[in-house]
């Protein structure tokens, strides 16, 4: 029997994934898991790995981001990839799964595998030893107490207000224009412009959008986090005396804008932009319609919708390392959407790059980034590099991923990031020995 032991506090999609593949490299493993105990306000079942959204794990093609992760994690060794092919239900090109099923058989997988114990109980303190944190975005309030005292009390959100994320090469640089307010600053924001006449209809489209059902568990939101629609029906000239002001933006030798909405650089390669201030309550359909009025977005493809909702994570450019290691704790990894990651196979990988480390880590070895040119080590990388004054957690998307050396047609792009990442995926494999450890 293995004298090794990791603790992993909760039994999510990266939870499970991190004790299966840790049971596989003969470590016994203690999972904490409160669902025993009580329910979080989203779960509805009482087996691990519980899809608690969609049953879907989004595109399976190889030139989706995806999809491309999802064949990353196959070749790693997944579970949670296994026993989602083995319950797929049809989808189109996407993968989905009977949830129930699903959850299930990960449940029995976890009971039946003798390195790991199942410990039902709420967790308030870190235990000692090599730790995973795996515990969602809902996360108990006195464990997220105790990461607020271990990452700092500035380093851990309990708001998630995400702005509309725009792919750079969909919007429209004959309407828009590079600039910063007052020509201050380094980089440049995209700015469009608005006049009266379609302020207007853009403010009166605003005021009777649609809005999501606000949930129970939802607490009183920041001034700092309000809703771009609630700013509008503050009154008319809410939105252009705050995210939309035109202060400081004219072009020379044109009119001054009577609006500007900003967008933001949103990742290293500057292939992503979010829009300043956009943080929304609207239901997802409602967005598409709301920001393709505005002049230079009317093709926007929106890589992430806006959100605001309760949601804990972890600031992660600032606490954590691209192995998922808390810079100040590196016996402490998180994994899952706690992590700062959004999605159910973004979730699957970091715990597949965590609990990676944290065997590395109880055997005395160097910890290993995964390869920059592969979807799951592109995620890593952005967590631990982007901006952390602006963080927020995102899907994965080809804007994360190293540029292509070698010159190519846009339409062979994705073909040639798959491509790419497939082969360092096992190139990494092989030089580490992955399968063997």
């Amino acid at each position: 029997m293995s004298k090794q032991r990791v603790s992993v506090i909760g039994a999510g999609l990266a939870g499970v994934e991190a004790s299966l593949q840790l049971a596989k490299r003969n470590v016994q493993v203690d999972l904490y898991e409160m669902k025993g105990i009580r329910l979080n306000p989203v779960q509805k079942l009482k087996t691990f790995a519980e899809l608690v959204c969609s049953n879907s794990f989004r595109s399976d093609q190889l030139e989706n981001a995806a999809g491309l992760l999802k064949s990353e994690l196959r070749l790693l060794g997944s579970e949670v990839m296994l026993a989602a092919d083995r319950f797929r239900i049809p989808a189109g090109s996407a993968l989905a799964v009977d949830r129930n099923a699903f959850s299930e058989y990960l449940t029995d997988r976890i009971k039946s595998e003798p390195l790991i114990r199942i410990i039902e109980k709420e967790v308030v303190e870190i235990p000692e030893g090599v730790v995973i944190v795996a515990s969602g975005p809902l996360s108990s309030d006195p464990l997220a107490k105790t990461l607020r005292k271990l990452t700092g009390e500035e380093s851990l959100y309990f708001y998630d207000a995400v702005a509309p994320i725009i792919d750079f090469t969909s919007i429209d640089m004959e309407k828009a224009y590079f600039k910063n307010r007052y020509d201050k600053g380094d980089g440049k924001y995209i700015n469009c412009p608005m006049t009266r006449a379609e302020y207007d209809s853009f403010h009166e489209a605003v005021l009777t959008a649609e809005c999501v059902e606000s949930k129970d568990f939802e607490e009183k939101i920041f001034e700092g986090c309000m809703p771009f629609e609630t700013m509008a029906r503050r009154g008319y000239d809410t939105l252009r005396y705050g995210p939309m002001k035109p202060v400081g933006l004219a072009q020379e030798g044109k009119d001054k804008p009577y609006a500007v909405v900003q967008l933001r650089q949103d990742n290293l390669a500057g292939s992503l932009y979010n829009i300043v201030g956009f943080q929304t309550h609207l239901t997802f359909p409602e967005q598409k319609r709301i920001i393709r009025m505005i002049p230079g977005l009317e093709n926007a493809r929106i890589v992430r919708y806006g959100v605001m909702h309760k949601n804990i994570f972890v600031n992660s450019p600032a606490t954590l390392t691209a192995t998922y290691q808390l810079k100040k704790h590196p016996d402490i990894f998180i994994a899952g959407q706690l992590s700062g990651v959004e999605g159910y196979v973004e979730s699957i990988g970091s715990a597949m790059v965590a609990q990676y480390n944290a065997y590395r880590r109880i055997n005395g070895l160097e910890q290993k980034e995964f390869p920059q040119e592969t979807m799951i080590g592109a995620q890593a990388f952005y967590l631990a590099n982007a901006d952390p004054k602006h963080f927020q957690p995102m899907n994965a998307n080809f804007g994360l991923m190293m540029s292509l050396e070698a010159k190519h047609r846009k339409h062979e792009r994705k073909t040639l990031f798959a491509n790419r990442s497939i082969e360092a995926i096992k190139s990494f494999m092989e030089m580490n020995d992955f399968d063997k450890q």
